[in-house]
């Protein structure tokens, strides 16, 4: 599935929407129950370290949108972060759906 990659105030690289796309096809791969995924990317001022703001919501049917969001050095840590916080979130969501 491609998420919906939003990069605010700045220009995204083709590596870095690569990077996020296979992190929430392989999340979404886990998880069929999710439908589509939201992104926001922006960088926080002032410019120092610790300013790179991801945000990643979830679709699910049938359930309230699943959001998680961090802030870190890099952009990809910042997704790996948002995406292990949303796990245990998909998890208890998929246990309530069986």
């Amino acid at each position: 599935m491609e998420a919906k990659i939003n990069a605010i105030h700045f220009d995204i690289t083709d590596k870095l929407v690569n990077f996020i796309n296979k992190k929430i096809d392989k999340l979404c791969r886990r998880f069929d129950a999710v439908t589509a995924a939201e992104v926001n990317l922006k960088v926080v001022k002032p410019e120092t370290s610790m300013n790179k703001e991801a945000s990643v919501k979830l679709t699910i049917p049938q359930c309230a949108d699943l959001y998680a969001s961090k802030t870190a050095d890099t952009f990809e840590e910042a997704i790996d972060l948002c995406l292990n916080a949303l796990e245990p979130q998909l998890a208890k969501n998929k246990d309530k759906g069986n």
